[in-house]
């Protein structure tokens, strides 16, 4: 009982930091991450502001959120360290999950100090930008893990499976690379808006255009070819060699692949406004999130007779004994 309570606590947490991540693009989209000015973690040098602007209360209810999260995932900590032990999956979930909701307040912290926020279009501003993608990435996969260890799942010592531990591996660095241009994408949206299409497209190949703008480009060319990758990797190799949950898991990765897809050409022709950013980005956290249940499933699951590996890669066979 005390195990399934953590369990349903954790996936709670996991859904808390996803709705804190969403407003945290709603600030950057709206411009609003300069809303309590240049102090931290005070609000333009107040506990709780006088909220005149709305974007000082946009940026004032992103903290507040924040901080919760925070309080969360300390508490995740600290109860998965009393129900585990030393070695066990959900104790490594947990430390990792507090290592990286600290550096996410770190980064955070040193977006608003540095003044990386609002109008700024500093080469500075893109990296923090990437580093903080491919943070909150490793903050939703700790909890993901976390959560899916804790709901009873085979956890820890990731098996050897051949080739498909290569394949998810590229895969996953692959969703982090499509993540972070996504990232740079969102923010040239943001700061250099187009008013049509045509325009947008124009001042992309521009060579003087600014650096986020001709970034743009190489985002849609990077989610196609990582999510035709990935594709492939689900649909060709039979994850019902390892049980029911990596089968549902690559079909569902399959189906959030497409739609992301869908949504990716639909926020182009209509000029990224925010709500389609947002959920562009749900729909990105969705797939990295199956991605990593997916790999952790399947790399540490018992593998069943008529395993198949995708072309080219070498079968996983099981382990049979030795004839007498």
């Amino acid at each position: 009982m005390p195990q399934m309570k953590f369990a349903r606590f954790a996936w709670g947490v996991l859904g808390l930091n996803i709705v804190v991540i969403l407003w945290g693009a709603f600030v950057r989209a709206t411009g609003s991450g300069a809303g309590c000015g240049s102090h931290w973690p005070l609000c333009n040098g107040e506990v709780i502001p006088r909220a005149e602007q709305v974007e000082t209360l946009v940026e004032f209810i992103h903290r507040l959120t924040s901080g919760l999260a925070l309080l969360a995932v300390l508490l995740l900590f600290v109860w998965g360290r009393r129900i585990s032990g030393r070695g066990e999956p959900v104790r490594l979930g947990v430390n990792l999950s507090l290592f990286f909701i600290i550096t996410e307040a770190l980064v955070g912290a040193g977006l608003v100090l540095f003044g990386w926020t609002a109008d700024d279009d500093s080469i500075g501003r893109a990296v923090s930008i990437v580093v903080h993608l491919v943070n909150t990435f490793l903050l939703l996969a700790s909890l993901s893990l976390t959560a899916w260890w804790a709901s009873g799942n085979v956890g820890g010592g990731l098996e050897r499976r051949g080739a498909l531990l290569w394949w998810l591996g590229l895969g996953i660095a692959g969703a982090l690379l499509m993540g972070a241009s996504g990232a740079l994408t969102a923010l040239g949206d943001t700061l250099f808006p187009a008013g049509s299409l045509a325009e947008g497209v124009s001042r992309d190949f521009s060579p003087t255009a600014h650096f986020l703008e001709r970034l743009r480009v190489l985002h849609p060319v990077v989610a196609v070819l990582v999510s035709v990758y990935l594709i492939a990797v689900a649909y060709f190799h039979n994850f019902n060699a390892y049980g029911a949950a990596p089968a549902r898991l690559a079909r569902l990765l399959i189906g959030l692949l497409l739609v992301q897809l869908a949504a990716g050409l639909v926020n182009v022709l209509l000029l990224a406004p925010v709500w389609m950013q947002i959920v562009h980005l749900l729909l990105a956290d969705s797939v990295w999130i199956t991605l990593v249940l997916l790999s952790a499933a399947s790399l540490s699951a018992p593998v069943q007779a008529g395993a198949r590996q995708i072309a080219g890669a070498p079968a996983d066979q099981p382990r049979t004994a030795p004839a007498r």
